[in-house]
Formats: C-alpha cells, structure tokens, sequence
C-alpha cells in the first residue's frame, strides 16, 4: 500500500470515530487466590522508558498476585555481553530476561518454553501479535513451534522531518530515497539545516538499520535461498552505493554522520540541525520532549520510509521479548508476570498515559486502537501497515558474528577510503566462513 493510501485509510478511520477495543478485566488469567503472594521475582532488562513506565505500573500486579518484581537496568550497549554470560554461568540470579531478536538464536538455550503456560492462560499469540514481532519470540528461525517469550517491545521505522521547514518551502515528505536526497539539496540551499541525520557509525549494527531499506528495496537480499550470503550481489553492491552516497557523493548528511550512531543523528535533529531523520519510532519522545529537544511537537511530522522508484515503502523491525530463565526456581510466578505485562490495556495504558510520550505498541489492537491513532495523529496505522509486509533479519545462530561484520564494513565505506564491491565481496567471503562454524 502507498504512502496516499496508508493515509486515506487513517482519514477514514479517524472520521468514522473508530472506536477502542473493549478493554479485558486485568486479573482475567491471573491464578486466583494470589498462590504465589510473597515470592519475589528479579529482571534483567535493557534500558527503555517504556520499561520505567512498567515498572511504574508494578503496585497493580503485586496487588493482585502478591508477587513482587525487581527490575534491574542494562545499558544497550552491554545487554549482549549480560546475557552470555548468564547462559555460560547457567545461573538463576534472574528469572526473566529481555533480549532482541537478532541475539535470540545464539541465546535460545537461556529460556524455557511457555507453550504448556501460554495454552493454559488461554493465551492467542497469533491474533495478539503480528508475524513480524511474534517470530521473535519464536525458535527455529522465528518458526519453530517453542515460543521463548512475549514480545514486549518492537519498533518500526519513521522518516521524521521538521514540518515547519517542509511547509515554508512547499516540500513534500520524500517517497523515494533519490527524492530524499533532492529535498536534502533543496534545504541545504536554502536554509541553514543539513539535509537528513544519516548514522554510519559502529554502535551495535545501527548502520544496518536504514542499509536494510536500501537493500531489500534494490531487490537484493542478507541471504539467498541456499542460507549463503547474497548481499554482495548487483543488486546488493547498488543499493549499498546509493547508501554510502548520500553521505559521501550528493552531501546531504552531515559530514560527521560518517561516525555517528543512531543517537547522535537524534542530537542532531533535536537540536535543530537537520530537517530530516530516518529512525526507529520510539526515537519520536525524545524530539518532541523539551528536555532533550529544542523542538516543539507541532514542529515534528512523520510519514513512511522512502522506497526504490516504483516499490512499495520497506521497515526493518525490531523486536525485544521478555522470557522465563529456564534455571528460575519460580517459573510459575515469572508467568503470572508475564501473563500481567503482555496484556494489550498495560500497553495501551502507557501509550495514553499524558505524562508520556511513548509511542511504542507491539499488539494489534493497540495500532488500531481509535484512541491511540487520535493521540499521536495516526503514526499507528503507518506502523500498523508497516508490518504487514516488514522484513526481518534471518534469526541464525551467526547472525550476531555477521552483523558485526557486516557494521564494520559499513563504518569502512563511510570514510570513503575503500570501494563498495570488494569490500562487500571480502565480507561475503568472511560471512561464508562464519557461517559453516
């Protein structure tokens, strides 16, 4: 579907009055009786302001279970490194842990299946999710038939652009990435602004994110059908130089961009450099809030990524689930948390909640919940849309060696000091190794 269509279905939606999903009693499949009063739970989780805001939530779920849960924060950068080491160790210092889809294959070992407790809570998670969020949580390359975890958190991507400078210059959000690079040139020549915060730099495969688009959009691929690399195909080495190029050759990013990472970029348009940002939706609050931004909401629009002339608009997604440590001494007690946590209303509650601005939403109903379109000016029907096709990386047990092959080889092409074939045909080489291990 395009950007137009995307957008009269959200007119539509929003002038019929679409009306909220009846909202479920919230101890519908909590255990009666509070069986596990007293038993307190302990979780490890990334840092994310939708977490701080469950946690704020915690005083209803104890009250109606009597269980308390402690949550204890790690930084992005080191929540990898975190939950090796606690599959290594084999330890039960924790029993619930978050952890993002492309880590998951080379982290399944660390958690117990919740087929059995999912069937018992009467639990749908195929009408709960959609497929691109839900084969995270998922085994066997996303389709095996052990569900890890609830997906807790998950992202599409936005192109985020200053609405007040589009308006005085009679711009219109780019459709295609080679219209991206023209309205940068345009704002370059007639404002002060650089054109789009791009980010090349190595900070957990966050130069991927955007390449993916580009990628998938030229018609090329991470893998082809055989599980061998393909990303250094024509198609591939074309959408990778277009990539690159809006840096190096039409200079429509920041020259720094070449060493930024996503929340560099972020800095950049929150603090008025830049008139267009590509990005993970969550990154919307931190623009709009005036703690962290110079901008004010109304200066803020958004609309679906730029595509390839002629295709349909492409994310990349992202997905985080929370999962029951299989070395937990209180896995009866770590469901009756998750049954809790996933319920659509806690997530819808946060995405109402006026003293925040989180827009992340990971259920169905809530991306076409009226109330939450209304409130944050149809970004979840775009997301909503966005999944139905959304692409996500091959869930393989290598994945995380090849993205931080793949990163550095990005990061590289960024200087300009080396050119896009062979070095996409040295990391194809590499990647081919690392995948027979």
């Amino acid at each position: 579907m395009k950007r137009r269509d995307v957008l009269q279905v959200g007119a539509a939606t929003m002038g019929l009055g679409f009306q909220p999903w009846v909202r479920a009693q919230s101890s519908a499949n909590l255990k009666p009786g509070k069986p596990y009063a007293g038993t307190e739970l302990s979780l490890m989780t990334v840092v994310a302001p939708q977490f701080k805001a469950h946690e704020a939530r915690l005083p209803e779920f104890e009250a109606l279970t009597g269980i308390k849960v402690k949550y204890q924060y790690v930084p992005f950068a080191s929540t990898r490194e975190k939950l090796t080491a606690e599959l290594v160790a084999q330890g039960s210092q924790y029993d619930l842990l978050s952890v993002m889809d492309v880590w998951g294959p080379s982290l399944y070992n660390l958690f117990d299946p919740i087929n059995a407790r999912l069937a018992e809570k009467k639990i749908d998670m195929v009408e709960r999710y959609p497929y691109a969020h839900l084969r995270a949580s998922r085994d066997g390359n996303g389709n095996g038939k052990n569900i890890l975890g609830m997906p807790i958190r998950g992202h599409v991507q936005l192109m985020f652009y200053r609405k007040d400078v589009f308006a005085k210059l009679g711009l219109k959000p780019p459709a295609t990435w080679d219209e991206m690079v023209e309205t940068g040139k345009t704002i370059q020549a007639k404002t002060d602004l650089s054109g789009v915060a791009m980010y090349y730099g190595k900070t957990g495969a966050q130069n991927l994110m955007i390449w993916f688009n580009y990628l998938w959009g030229m018609g090329g691929d991470l893998l082809d059908a055989k599980g061998q690399p393909a990303f250094n195909s024509p198609q591939g080495v074309a959408a990778t130089q277009a990539y690159i190029d809006v840096l190096l050759k039409h200079k429509v990013a920041p020259a720094a961009s070449a060493s930024f990472n996503e929340s560099d970029a972020a800095n950049s348009m929150a603090q008025g450099k830049v008139a267009m940002y590509p990005v993970w939706w969550w990154r919307f609050a931190g623009l709009v809030d005036p703690k962290t931004s110079t901008l004010k909401p109304e200066q803020v629009g958004f609309a679906p990524l730029p595509s390839m002339p002629g295709k349909d608009s492409t994310t990349y997604t992202n997905t985080w689930f929370y999962g029951i440590n299989k070395n937990s001494k209180k896995k009866d007690a770590a469901m009756e948390f998750l049954t809790w946590l996933s319920q659509p209303e806690v997530e819808r509650s946060v995405l109402l909640d006026p003293s925040l601005n989180e827009v992340v939403a990971v259920q169905t109903r809530n991306l076409l919940d009226g109330d939450v379109n209304r409130r944050f000016g149809g970004m979840h029907l775009f997301g909503a849309q966005a999944l139905k096709g959304a692409k996500g990386t091959p869930l393989f047990p290598q994945w995380a060696q090849v993205s931080d092959l793949l990163e550095a080889t990005m990061s590289e092409l960024a200087t300009g000091k080396t050119q896009v074939k062979p070095a996409l045909d040295e990391a194809a080489s590499r990647a081919r190794r690392l995948l027979r291990s």
